[in-house]
C-alpha cells in the first residue's frame, strides 16, 4: 500500500471522528470511523478504566453525552501516523469544545474546554482504515464540571 494514501486516510478517518460528535451524526459515520468491537480510554476526562465495548452499546452512550450541547468543536492537529501492515498509531493534539445550553448553565460558565492528544490505534479492514482503540489524555480543561451538568441533563 502507499504510505501517503494511508497517512490521506488516517487523517481523514480523525475528522470523520470528530464529526461523529461535532455533527451528532450517530447513524452512518460510526460504521465508517470504529471496528465493532472497540477499546475507549477516556479515563483523563472521565475518570472511568479503559474498556471494549460493541460499537452499538458506545453510539448509545454518544448519543446521551451528546444530547445537551448547543454545540461542539474538536480540532484535531498534528498527526503523527505510524503505519506498520494492517496497523496504524496516530497521535494528534485536540482542542474540544463544548457548550451547553444557557438554561443549563444558569448563571454560570457554559463552555467546557479540553486540550490534549488521542494516541489511537486503527486496523485496516476490507472497507478500510477503521480505529479499534482511542485513547484521550487531557493535559488541560476549563470547566470540566459541566460535563456532569451534561450527562445529567442526558438522562433525563
Amino acid at each position: 500500500m502507499n504510505a501517503l494514501i494511508d497517512r490521506a486516510d488516517l487523517i481523514e478517518l480523525l475528522g470523520r471522528y470528530a464529526d461523529i460528535a461535532d455533527l451528532k451524526e450517530f447513524t452512518e459515520l460510526p460504521g465508517l470511523v470504529f471496528t465493532d468491537p472497540l477499546t475507549l480510554d477516556f479515563g483523563s476526562v472521565a475518570d472511568i478504566p479503559p474498556m471494549t465495548m460493541p460499537l452499538g452499546d458506545y453510539l448509545e452512550t454518544l448519543r446521551t453525552a451528546f444530547a445537551p450541547y448547543t454545540a461542539t468543536h474538536h480540532a484535531i492537529t498534528g498527526h503523527v501516523i505510524e503505519v506498520d501492515g494492517d496497523s496504524a498509531t496516530i497521535h494528534a493534539h485536540v482542542r474540544a469544545e463544548h457548550w451547553i445550553p444557557d438554561e443549563l448553565a444558569g448563571d454560570g460558565p457554559r463552555h467546557w474546554l479540553v486540550v490534549g492528544f488521542y494516541d489511537n490505534e486503527a486496523v485496516r479492514t476490507a472497507d478500510g482504515w477503521r480505529l479499534n482503540r482511542v485513547k484521550l489524555t487531557s493535559t488541560y480543561q476549563e470547566n470540566p464540571q459541566l460535563s456532569s451538568v451534561a450527562l445529567a441533563a442526558g438522562g433525563e
